[in-house]
């Protein structure tokens, strides 16, 4: 699969390292560094934009100002993606009557895209949160999404079976935050597993937006960290006691 991340700060471009540097090898990530001023009217988006860009399948819409929304449906011409994921976790960036439009002028070039809230939303079938939850079907994206979004991890521990032995990172989130739990929370005793990984989030740090979202009403940030603790709380189930209270004078 060839991607195109289109950047605009260091929060796209660590996106777009980490799927470099931990996505399948027969992927092409490529980069393009999109401006970070625009004028409030664009006359011409192609003004904006270089004289050629490396094909693509799959276009990650990294952008850290909704001025580059403009250019996405050139960027899919000049590319040949079919295909784009249009995460939010910044409303700044993408708010949502942009992402409406994004989604109409996208369709119109034959591209087909998802706008998870947050990134780590994203799974092969779904994205984003609670009562927002949306379904798509489209093979890039979930092939994407087999090892992007949505943490997943499985564990494995010590014989005394109190304390973390290993970590597998089976889905990452693109900022990398999993990786970095996984790689630091390994040797902590399974009862306060949970509540460091949530802690090492807020640690690595994520970098999605601390305002308080309409939609969540909760900062994506929370619902972000929430997510990465909650895939630990999964895998940790099979280790985890569960201690059962009986009121005095209970009778079996």
């Amino acid at each position: 699969m060839n991607i195109l991340a289109v950047v605009s700060g260091e929060f796209g471009r660590r996106k777009a390292r980490i799927i470099r540097d931990h996505g399948p090898q027969q992927w092409t990530v490529h980069e393009w560094v999109a401006p970070m001023h625009f004028p409030i009217v664009i006359d011409d988006p192609v003004d904006f934009l270089p004289s050629k860009l490396e094909p693509a399948d799959l276009i990650l819409a990294l952008g850290e100002h909704p001025g580059i929304c403009e250019l996405y449906p050139d960027i899919a011409k000049m590319t040949g993606a079919t295909a784009m994921i249009a995460p939010i976790d910044n409303n700044a960036w993408l708010p949502k009557g942009l992402m409406n439009q994004l989604r109409a002028w996208m369709k119109d070039v034959g591209v087909f895209c998802v706008f998870p809230k947050p990134f780590c939303s994203l799974t092969e079938t779904s994205y984003s949160l609670r009562g927002q939850r949306v379904t798509y079907d489209n093979s890039l994206i979930s092939e994407f999404a087999k090892y992007f979004g949505m943490p997943r991890v499985s564990v494995t521990v010590d014989a005394d079976g109190k304390t973390l032995a290993t970590v597998t990172v089976e889905r990452d989130a693109t900022c990398g935050a999993v990786r970095y739990i996984a790689e630091n929370i390994v040797g902590r005793k399974v009862d306060d597993a949970e509540y460091e990984a949530g802690m090492l989030h807020h640690h690595y740090p994520c970098l999605a937006s601390m305002g308080i979202d309409n939609d969540y009403n909760d900062t994506l940030l929370h619902m972000s960290g929430n997510a990465s603790r909650e895939a630990f709380a999964e895998a940790l189930k099979p280790y985890r006691q569960v201690m059962y209270f009986k009121p005095e004078g209970f009778v079996e």
